[in-house]
Formats: C-alpha cells, structure tokens, sequence
C-alpha cells in the first residue's frame, strides 16, 4: 500500500479526471448515515432525541492532486467541500466551455455540475449549475453521454441520473444559461432505481437497473415503453458500463454476486457469467486497455477481469458455426486481437460462457 487517507465519512465514489492535463487529479465523495441521537446538542436543546426525527445524510467532497515529488505521501488534499452525502460523481469526457465538469448526485435529490478553475498554482471545483430530480428522493447515480474514447463533438451534451422512488431523469447541459435543464422524466423500477447508463455508442439508448432485480434498456426518445426488460439478475442491479472501446459489448453487476457480459444487440442471454463473491457496486472499463474490467464487490473486495478470451472464443465459435439466434455476434474479430499483456498473468478470465458455445473450442 502506498498511502491511506482518512477521509472521516465513508468514501463510496472516487473519480480520476479523465482529461488531459488533469489526469492527476482525484475527486473522491462520501456519504454517512447520522442517527438523531448522534447529533451534537445545543447547550440550550436537552430534549431526548425523538424517534421520528430523520436521519442526517452528511457528506464532504474532496480534491487530491497526485505528487510525482512526494513518494512517501503522494496524495495531497488541495480542496475539500461539506455537501449533502454523496452517491454517485462522474467527471465529464470532455471539456465543456474550456472547464473540466463533475457530475455528482447526491442525498438531496440533486445533480450538481462542479467546474474545475485553475487557482494560482493548484486547481478549485466550482459550483457550474444544480438540477433538482424530485421532492423528497435521493439521487442515486449519473452518467454522461461523452463515455466513448472519440465521441463526435458536435453531439449533445447529455445526462441521465436514478432516483430513489425508481425514475430515470434525463437532462441536457448547455454551456450559457442555466447549464442543467430537464429533458424527460420517467417511472423505470418499482424500487431504487441503483443505476442509470448511456450507451456510449448510441447515445438514444440508456440502461437501468433497479432493486426489483430488473436490467432494462430504455429509448429516451420513446421513455414511457422500455426496450427490453431483463430478469437475467437473481437480486438488485446496481452497476451497469458500456465499454467505450468495443462497440457491442456491456457490463453489468448485482447484488447477487454476478458479472455479465452483454451483446446489447441481443439481450436474452448473457455473453459470460462471472462469480465474484461479493455484491457488484461498481465496474468500470479501463480507460486504454479494452479488455480489461475492474469490479468492486463489496465484501469481496476489488476484482480485475480479463474479458479478451471470451470475446475471442464466442466470436471463433460463431464465424466456424453460428447459432440461430447469434449470428449478429459476429462480428468481433479473433484475428485482429492483440496479445494478452504479461503484466496481467494472474487476472481471472471470463470463463462462465454461454450455455450454447462449445467449451472445446480453441483459442490460438
């Protein structure tokens, strides 16, 4: 371990600014449940504390700058911000008005756009614009449109977020006026919904998944009817990437302790299955390596996933025989992928395929 950090509050989001210049830079968000009785009182205040009371959601946010100079301490705080707890933050892919943008939702029920300034020799989150979802929710997650590595710049700027009561809020960003405006709101779960994601590729179409154990896909210029709706998951959804290397290729985790591999051309039936021990909170694709897919699994800790081999063996399989109902997989190339990394010897491989693929098929 390098360095640990006592960030006082449970951290649950930490976010690299993805930008170029501002790479070294890290946002990390926390949330903490106070009881009423765990509330300081006043010198003048000694009532008992009343069972009734809601409970207090705090929350801090905070900037770290990483030290090439320091190896000891690399780390450095350079901002921190008292906020509502935070549940999700996602900095946007591109620069928007010449400003790095982060996203964060939090226990209010808003989306909050913070605008990273250069201050003198560091740099400051500033407040850019708020949208408020609905009275009374939480705002659970957000995701930009802007996730793919060469996204054409002249298309929208566009977020979508959960909520607590299940709805999925579509907003645009402009970079005059008031920033965040609201495009379509709409009931996608009977519960939580835990996580909202674009398609990277097809920016119409945004994924959800909720705690009515539901993966659904959504066309967000038709949202009252979703476009499929998955039971695939045995409990909650709640983590959901499209990669933003591979066109047809989809991430998603649940509580039930699984990773799924998806074709979104195809959704009856996960491309691999993965076990991970753990609730999946969160997964991310790695920014460069394309195969490459990390997953946080709550009790089970972090997990690093090779995902090469099972593309390359399902796309082998349906160029030399393809199912009825998966030929549209095809085409993912054996051919034209690149050799594993040495430095990735002991990252598990996605080996629970589809019931359909032939587990004697070789890979060369």
């Amino acid at each position: 371990m390098l360095q640990a950090v006592d960030t006082e509050h449970t951290a649950d989001s930490v976010e690299w600014c993805p930008l170029e210049g501002c790479r070294r830079l890290l946002a990390c968000g926390t949330y903490q449940l106070r009881k009423p009785e765990e509330q300081p009182a006043s010198s003048e205040d000694k009532r008992a504390p009343d069972a009734d009371e809601p409970q207090v959601r705090l929350g801090r946010l905070y900037l770290y700058s990483l030290s090439e100079d320091s190896c000891a301490c690399p780390l450095v705080e350079i901002q921190r911000k008292d906020t509502a707890a935070i549940l999700d933050m996602k900095w946007c892919h591109v620069p928007v008005a010449g400003h790095a943008l982060l996203g964060v939702a939090n226990a209010g029920g808003s989306i909050e756009l913070l605008r990273l300034v250069r201050s003198e020799n560091t740099y400051m989150l500033q407040p850019f614009s708020s949208f408020a979802l609905e009275k009374q929710c939480l705002a659970l997650s957000l995701g930009w449109s802007t996730g793919r590595a060469s996204s054409a710049s002249d298309q929208p700027l566009k977020v979508i977020s959960s909520d607590s009561r299940g709805q999925l809020h579509l907003l645009k960003v402009t970079e005059a006026g008031p920033g965040l405006q609201g495009v379509a709101t709409w009931q996608a779960h009977h519960f939580e919904a835990w996580i909202a994601a674009f398609n990277y590729w097809q920016t119409e179409i945004v994924y959800s998944g909720g705690d009515d154990g539901l993966l659904k896909g959504w066309d967000t210029r038709t949202p009252n009817t979703s476009v499929f709706s998955s039971k695939r998951h045995s409990m909650g959804v709640c983590s959901i990437q499209s990669n933003p290397h591979w066109e047809n290729l989809l991430a998603t985790g649940s509580y039930d302790e699984h990773v799924l591999l998806w074709d979104p051309r195809n959704m009856q039936q996960p491309l691999a299955d993965m076990a991970v021990q753990g609730g999946v909170w969160r997964l991310r694709w790695h920014p460069f390596h394309r195969h490459l897919l990390l997953a946080a699994c709550m009790h089970g800790g972090f997990r690093i996933f090779n995902c090469q081999k099972a593309i390359a063996i399902i796309a082998l399989f349906l160029c030399v025989s393809p199912g009825p109902s998966f030929g549209r997989v095809g085409e993912f190339s054996v051919a034209a992928r690149p050799a594993l990394p040495s430095l990735w010897p002991c990252v598990p491989e996605c080996r629970h395929l589809h019931p359909q693929l032939s587990p004697g098929v070789p890979v060369t």
